[in-house]
Order: C-alpha cells, then sequence, then structure tokens
C-alpha cells in the first residue's frame, strides 16, 4: 500500500483518443458534430463507457462547451479515474498524474509522446487530490497537474513520498508558481527581466495608486483577474481614468497587478517566445510576431504571413547557437528557481537585451498541429523537443 494507492497490472483500462487527437481535429476545423462521431458511439461496458465519456468530455471543451464538458467528465471519473492513451505493451510505461479540471489544469503529455515509443497512462485525482486506489504499474510518473488545482497539489506529496517508481514535478514546487511568486523569486536575476507582480483587491486597486502598490509604480500597468487564462480579462491600463472603468466593469475582486515593460523590438513588432525545459534544457517551441502586445499564437496571423513565419523559422534554425546563447544566464536562474523537471515558459527579449519573462508553467500545449505544408520548419524542431522529453523520461527511469 502507498498511503492508499496500489500499483497493479494494467488489465483492462478504457482507452481514449485523447487530448492531442481531438484538439488536432478541431485545429483542423472539424465540427462538434464531426469530433463526437469520430468518437463513435456509446460502448456497452462500463469501462469503455468512461473512457467514451472522457473523449466526450474533450470535444465538448474544444470546442467551447464548458459546462457540458465539465459534466461529461465528472460522469467519466465516477466510473473509474484511469484511462490509457496510446503505446505497445513493449514501450516505456509512463504515468501522467492528472486532476480533474478544464482543459488548462493539466499538461497534455499525449502531444510529447504520441510518436516515441511510451505507453501514456492518466491517473486521475479526485476533487481533493487522492490517488485512484489502484493505478497501473509503470516505469516512471510525472506530475502532469498545473498550478491550477491547488488541492490536488498539497494533497499529493505525502501521496508520493513513497512512491516505488521514479516521479517526476515535485507538485510542492508546481504548487509555488503563481504570477506574483515567480515575480519575487526571480527578480533580479542576472540576464533576466520580470514586471514587479503583486495580488490585489479591487478595493485596495481603488484607494491606492499604482505608484503605492508596485515599486517604483506607473502607467501603463497589467491587470488580469487572479485565476484567468490566455489572456481573458487582461486589460493594459494607461491611466487612473482606465483603472477605474476597469475596476467598474470587473466581475471579479482579486486581481494580479503587473508593472507593464514595452517589449518591442527595434523594428516595431512585438515577438513572444514558447520555450520548454527539460531537465534545464530549453527547446523554442513557437515564436509568435504581431503589432499588437498581447500576443497568443493563434491570433497573431502566422498562418496568413509569409514574412512572419520566415521570422519564426529563422528562430527556431538559430535558437541553439543565438538566443539560447544569449539568454544562457537567464535559462540557469529559471531552471534553478523553479526546480521542476518539465515545464515551460513564455517570454520576450526586453529592448535592453535581457530575457523578459510573462510566466512559467507545466500545463502551457507544446504542440505540432500546424500543418506542415505551410510551416515546414517545424516539424524537425518540435521533434527535437519531444526526443529530448522521452530521453529524460527512459534516462530517469533507469535510475
Amino acid at each position: 500500500m502507498l498511503d492508499g494507492s496500489t500499483l497493479a497490472p494494467p488489465n483492462a483500462l478504457p482507452l481514449i483518443q485523447g487530448t492531442a487527437r481531438l484538439a488536432a481535429l478541431a485545429f483542423q476545423g472539424w465540427t462538434l458534430d464531426r469530433l463526437l462521431a469520430a468518437i463513435g458511439p456509446v460502448p456497452f461496458a462500463d469501462t469503455d463507457r468512461a473512457g467514451w465519456l472522457l473523449d466526450r468530455s474533450l470535444a465538448m471543451a474544444l470546442t467551447f462547451h464548458p459546462a457540458e464538458a465539465a459534466a461529461l467528465q465528472a460522469e467519466a471519473l465516477a466510473i473509474t479515474r484511469v484511462f490509457r492513451l496510446h503505446g505497445n505493451e513493449a514501450g516505456l510505461r509512463l504515468l501522467a498524474v492528472m486532476a480533474p479540471g478544464n482543459l488548462m489544469v493539466n499538461a497534455p503529455l499525449d502531444f510529447l509522446t504520441q510518436a516515441a515509443d511510451i505507453q501514456l497512462t492518466l491517473a486521475f485525482t479526485d476533487d481533493q487530490g487522492a490517488l485512484p486506489d489502484i493505478v497501473p504499474d509503470h516505469d516512471i510518473a510525472i506530475l502532469a497537474v498545473s498550478q491550477s488545482h491547488p488541492a490536488a497539489l498539497a494533497a499529493l506529496p505525502a501521496q508520493l513520498a513513497a512512491w516505488p517508481r521514479p516521479v517526476l514535478n515535485d507538485p510542492a514546487r508546481i504548487a509555488l508558481l503563481s504570477r506574483d511568486w515567480l515575480a519575487q523569486a526571480l527578480s533580479g536575476a542576472p540576464g533576466l527581466t520580470i514586471g514587479p507582480t503583486i495580488r490585489a483587491k479591487k478595493s485596495a486597486l481603488r484607494r491606492q495608486g499604482v505608484d503605492m502598490l508596485l515599486p517604483n509604480g506607473a502607467f501603463p500597468v497589467l491587470l488580469r483577474p487572479l485565476h484567468s487564462h490566455a489572456g481573458d480579462g487582461l486589460a493594459k491600463i494607461d491611466s487612473p481614468d482606465d483603472m477605474a472603468m476597469a475596476l467598474l466593469t470587473a466581475n471579479t475582486d482579486m486581481f494580479y497587478l503587473t508593472q507593464y515593460i514595452d517589449y518591442r523590438s527595434p523594428d516595431g513588432w512585438f515577438r513572444k517566445y514558447r520555450i520548454a525545459f527539460v531537465e534545464g534544457a530549453p527547446f523554442l517551441c513557437h515564436m509568435a510576431v504581431s503589432e499588437h502586445w498581447m500576443i497568443h499564437y493563434l491570433n497573431a496571423g502566422m498562418g496568413e504571413s509569409e514574412a512572419k513565419r520566415a521570422d519564426e523559422a529563422a528562430a527556431m534554425a538559430d535558437f541553439a547557437t543565438g538566443f539560447a546563447i544569449r539568454h544562457q544566464r537567464a535559462f540557469a536562474a529559471i531552471h534553478s528557481t523553479i526546480g521542476l523537471d518539465y515545464f515551460s515558459v513564455d517570454c520576450a527579449e526586453a529592448p535592453d537585451g535581457s530575457l523578459l519573462v510573462f510566466e512559467a508553467d507545466v500545463a502551457a500545449i507544446i504542440h505540432s498541429m500546424d500543418d506542415p505544408a505551410i510551416y515546414p520548419y517545424k516539424p524537425a524542431t518540435m521533434q527535437r523537443c519531444y526526443d529530448g522529453f522521452a530521453a529524460m523520461l527512459k534516462r530517469r527511469a533507469q535510475g
């Protein structure tokens, strides 16, 4: 017994198509009806039905039906909390520890492992963070739960303390990855810039100026609801009047307040990089180019601009000998501070040449869904990241 969990043979686990396959289809424009048709009709056996329900939950989430997705996931997890994705029986057996919740809660590791000789199994905690009573035996486990599920991260250290297999990504370290902790922890690191960040109540933001709330604070600042992701509710505030209006229309009481740092390149464009760290080794996974400061790869118009894609292709080709060398001190500081085996960082280059860090997380999507006919430079680049991840798993599984 391992604090309530027992290792056992896999037996007949429900097979799921999973996030990587269904997200790729949604990314290609498949409608909800097409996704549900690809998942197929309801199976007869309860175990198979659990996998069917979980895939339908993913389809709902990917097509922006969050309430339906949550209900289907809960129904699936009431039957079983262990699922198999892919891989042959002879491959490395990887157990990903997950928590219930939306697509932002867990790292979709099937993107990283789907082409490798890895057998991926998902084990979900319950809402309080308790692992299933029986989990399949495996060669190595990894925490895929992000900082978005504090209950699971608080409960897991005790359950994993005597785990008989290697476990990657310390849940106690993941739990630290809030925006304000990261800003404080990385402040003053060599070669690195990060905007000072605090948590603030709406009442404090109304009562006090940003010069009192942030060290050397001045407009513009960034304001975002405490638990928002992917830019939801994020606003650039340029004046006290802007702040008053933003607070008047906000439907939450807690915010992150961050000093805005203008990171435009000399040519006037903004460039944001997503970098995966595998045992400290950095891998560039995308670079978005935009005329707007708030960049997401999907809204940056990369697919419509040959010039932007050429810029990204050059960044990927030169990353190891250029960007990674320029920022090696900052990368070392990030890895030593965060202390995780696998995570990713969204960042940019500041005007002074330092690395400007926006956020760090374990659940960011690292993928290769982009059409290789349009992005011919990406498959080989992403494969290097996947190979690095697989090599880490195999090395650490061997002790």
